[in-house]
């Protein structure tokens, strides 16, 4: 693996980034990609600035499918979508609905076991992690990270999904403050997530984002994880999880130098002849 040729994660105007559809695509002729996967946050049940609307789905899709032929990239069709217990539209019925080539799932917004409110653990803001960890789990990091670890097994179980985004993101605003990933308790949340990811054939994805955006000190998952998902035999992919054109292709050499030095010699991509992704 010298050349990525693909990113199959990737934001635009119609949701939380800061490029167009067609800018996208611009930058990925330039990079020389072979694919180019759009997948905008899929509309939530409350009022936020992160995600498209339901009123804005058959646009964004209706885009993507005119942008097509004066392109040579495959450009496909996708959604990532929150997991929100009791909230969030079953993800099968997204893909169906609008007509979605594969679907990523994941978890951005924490749902307290018992109480209102969602502790967003996301964005580039440290402060509202605090605030949520204070104001929704006193403060009881082992409770929240656990809540968060519970939601991605539920939706593991419950969910169809191509590709699991970033599954230990709960690391990123914790920067080793309220917890470190050797500890035990911790490990073993997170071994059950490489389970189930295993059991249900979820590709997990070598995301790049909180290393060039300087939010993490590591690709998402950790090399630890990478290496259980490899002794797995999970297969894997690498996204830069753009918001920006020009992050298409971020740390993407370092992502595949990680990869190798984990005993992966190849990753999953698209067929667009089988309609599903292979590896």
């Amino acid at each position: 693996m010298n050349h990525y040729p693909a990113n199959y994660h990737t934001h635009c105007l119609y949701c939380d980034g800061k490029s167009t559809l067609e800018e996208h695509v611009r930058e990925a002729e330039k990079q020389r990609l072979l694919q180019l996967g759009f997948s905008s946050h899929a509309p939530v049940p409350f009022e936020n600035n992160f995600a498209i609307s339901e009123e804005k789905l058959p646009e964004y899709i209706h885009e993507i499918e005119n942008l097509q032929p004066k392109t040579d990239v495959q450009l496909l069709k996708s959604l990532e979508c929150d997991f929100i217990p009791g909230m969030t539209v079953d993800f099968t019925d997204r893909q169906s609905v609008n007509g979605l080539d594969y679907v990523i799932g994941g978890v951005h917004l924490v749902r307290p076991p018992h109480g209102d409110g969602l502790w967003f653990i996301d964005g580039p803001k440290q402060e509202i992690y605090d605030e949520g960890l204070r104001n929704l789990f006193d403060n009881n990091i082992k409770l929240a990270v656990t809540t968060f670890w519970e939601q991605t097994f539920e939706m593991l179980e419950t969910q169809k999904m191509d590709i699991i985004a970033h599954f230990d993101k709960i690391k990123m605003h914790n920067r080793n403050r309220f917890f470190t990933e050797d500890e035990s308790w911790y490990k073993v949340l997170a071994d059950k997530a490489i389970q189930l990811i295993k059991r249900h054939n979820v590709i997990v994805e070598v995301n790049t984002r909180g290393l060039y955006k300087k939010r993490s000190d590591s690709f998402y998952p950790s090399t630890e994880l990478l290496m259980k998902a490899r002794k797995a035999d999970i297969p894997v992919l690498i996204s830069s999880d753009a918001h920006k054109a020009d992050e298409l292709t971020l740390f993407v050499p370092e992502a595949l130098e990680e990869l190798q030095r984990c005993g992966y010699d190849h990753t999953a991509y698209f067929d667009t002849e089988k309609g599903r992704f292979v590896y």
